[in-house]
């Protein structure tokens, strides 16, 4: 531990979210014990990537977490230092960390609902402050139940020589995509609505089109079907346009079979709803807010129709979407790095965070490279 504490300063540099609207670069501790070290079973990361997400926005602007935290968990870096007790990884290991993991134990955990276990709700990595990710910094600490024991999948995930650091920072988001995407037991006879085609839409979309399901696309700017298309989505309707009319034209009048709803937009769920065929499934994945949605009872029960929801990610396909994520850059399939609009040094990081909140035409996913 002495080795790579002689590399490491006892500061760094991180986004500090001080309050609503308020995040600042500046010098903090390195999230090290009094001695310099750290805990039994834990490691310390050195970022390379972190991706900025869409709750990680919700939580600056709506205040819903206290201050003051570093947020940002779409992370992916070097391992620099490990604790007691760690063998399976050592100093220079690549690596993703996922900052929620369940126990594995309780009766949300024996039900496979992972996100409602009260260990998953802890976060396991920090940057310091109260645990919040902290990937928006040079170093974070990634506690012993992420990093897991030899032999058991956790939330500490290697990454292959071959694979560049950004396209592994999207392991994470395609986790708790692709958990959505499985839920909804896709069959290739059907046909899947996603609006919203921003990067998790988009993701949604590619994972839906790996099952042979139909998909169908909207967002309201058309600039993004180009970078749909190289995903094999070229099917877009026109989110300016009506596309519940637009849906049932392409499915014989009947509608959707699925709509993905990939914008936190209350009003869209009725959209979703309008879209679908009788019998068919409405999945919301960006209602992280709670509040009050309109939407027709009769559609629930006269029309059989479903409503349902899926949130953050799963244990359980941690290794299938390591592989996924993987094979899929190398062989060009799933190739993630091609949604990235932006990449923005860690001192640049307040500008990252306000353009990640004011979508554009021409941004996607925004990354921060500290």
């Amino acid at each position: 531990m002495s080795e790579a504490n002689n590399r490491i300063s006892a500061t760094m540099r991180a986004a500090v979210y001080r309050g609503v609207n308020d995040v600042r670069v500046e010098t903090v501790p390195v999230p090290l014990n009094a001695n310099g070290g750290i805990g039994r079973g834990e490691v310390l990361v050195r970022i390379d990537t972190c991706g900025i997400c869409g709750t990680d926005l919700k939580k600056i602007h709506s205040g819903s977490h206290s201050a003051p935290r570093i947020f940002g968990h779409e992370m992916a870096g070097t391992i620099a230092m490990v604790g007691e007790g760690v063998s399976h990884f050592a100093i220079g290991d690549r690596v993703m960390a996922y900052h929620h993991i369940p126990c594995g134990r309780c009766y949300y955990c024996r039900k496979q609902t992972f996100a409602q276990c009260e260990t998953y709700k802890k976060v396991g990595c920090t940057a310091g402050f109260a645990g919040a990710g902290g990937g928006f910094a040079e170093y974070i600490r990634v506690m012993d139940w992420i990093v897991g024991r030899e032999g058991k999948t956790a939330g500490l995930i290697r990454i292959p020589d071959d694979i560049p650091f950004e396209q592994a920072s999207f392991i994470e988001p395609v986790n708790t995509c692709y958990k959505a995407v499985r839920l909804l037991g896709l069959q290739a006879d059907e046909t899947v609505l996603v609006i919203g085609q921003g990067p998790i839409g988009t993701l949604l979309a590619a994972l839906a089109r790996r099952t042979g399901a139909t998909v169908l696309t909207s967002d309201l700017y058309a600039e993004r079907y180009a970078i749909a298309a190289g995903f094999g989505l070229d099917r877009p309707l026109d989110a300016r346009g009506d596309v519940v009319a637009a849906a049932k034209e392409a499915t014989e009048g009947r509608g959707a079979d699925v709509a993905l709803v990939a914008v936190g937009a209350d009003a869209l769920i009725r959209t979703a709803m309008d879209a679908i065929r009788p019998g068919g499934r409405v999945m919301l994945f960006a209602s992280t807010q709670h509040g009050e949605a309109p939407f027709d009872p009769a559609a629930v029960c006269m029309d059989e129709k479903t409503l349902m929801g899926s949130y953050s990610s799963s244990v359980e396909i941690n290794d299938a979407v390591a592989q996924l994520v993987f094979e899929g850059y190398r062989d060009g399939s799933f190739d993630l790095t091609r949604l990235i609009s932006h990449r923005f040094p860690l001192e640049d990081a307040a500008e990252a965070i306000d353009l990640a909140s004011h979508p554009q035409a021409s941004s996607m996913k925004i990354v921060i490279k500290p």
